[in-house]
């Protein structure tokens, strides 16, 4: 994590660069006011829009717990994913030319400063890749996508996780992921003020390929908390509107 570089990414290929992208001040300034659209695009797959940057995170492919929703391949300056794993990491055939982080590490990319945590996934005798789980700040709010994790989260990582706007979590369970316990813990200890679950199953479940369990499953186990259910796949944050006691937001797919 001491290292400070940018991956690069163009056309298909994992190909990894090393480049110098710093912005203007005017960019930097850009980062720090205004508002950020976060809209969901199905599973752990999300759009990030403000400050003059978008954002996509963990493209999949169309396949079990993912099979009915729509493709999330659309153009982004920047793409973060958690690992390359058909469910959240599924980068061929991005439209554009952005660039991709999928490793550990500290990066820049348009005054904005990634940092990548690894964890391992390792259930039942099973071994996943490991997990990147994202946290930057885009137009003043300080975002972590947990990306698909299933460790504990450690005391190193509490430390660097501090001060979170808005938590990206998988709830689901699954044989890589947090079940709903493990995400109540996960939430406990970072301490967000807005929560949006990710990582369970909805609608769009090939219902024989996928083991993931549904939403309502988490939020039972959050009764202290209070549940937002948007009508919309999109929300818009600012430095105003977030609460101050913790919310979960949910989220709509539009099927």
């Amino acid at each position: 994590m001491k290292r400070r570089k940018l991956i690069g990414y163009a056309g298909a290929g994992l190909v990894t660069t090393l480049v110098a992208n710093l912005g203007s001040q005017l960019q930097a300034d850009a980062q720090s006011r205004g508002s950020l659209s976060i809209r969901w695009l199905g599973h752990t797959s999300f759009f990030f829009s403000g400050g003059g940057v978008e954002i996509l995170s963990n493209p999949f492919d169309l396949v079990g717990c993912t099979a009915g929703y729509r493709s999330p391949k659309q153009r982004a300056d920047l793409v973060i994913i958690s690992s390359q794993l058909r469910d959240e990491g599924a980068v061929k055939g991005l439209p554009g030319n952005p660039k991709l982080m999928y490793l550990p590490g500290v990066y820049e990319f348009k005054n904005i400063k990634f940092q990548g945590l690894s964890s391992d996934r390792q259930r039942d005798g099973r071994r996943f890749s490991e997990n990147i789980a994202w946290g930057w700040e885009q137009a003043g709010i300080k975002i972590l996508h947990l990306g698909g994790i299933a460790a504990p989260i450690s005391t190193e990582q509490k430390i660097l996780m501090a001060g979170t706007d808005v938590l990206l979590v998988p709830v689901g369970g699954g044989p890589k992921a947090y079940s709903p316990a493990e995400a109540k813990q996960a939430i406990e200890i970072i301490q967000p003020k807005l929560v949006i679950p990710t990582h369970y199953r909805t609608q769009a479940a090939d219902t024989s390929a996928c083991s993931l369990l549904p939403l309502d499953d988490f939020t039972s186990t959050m009764d202290s908390v209070e549940v937002r259910r948007s009508n919309s796949d999109t929300i818009t944050v600012n430095s105003a509107n977030l609460p101050k006691d913790k919310v979960i937001q949910v989220l709509s797919y539009k099927f």
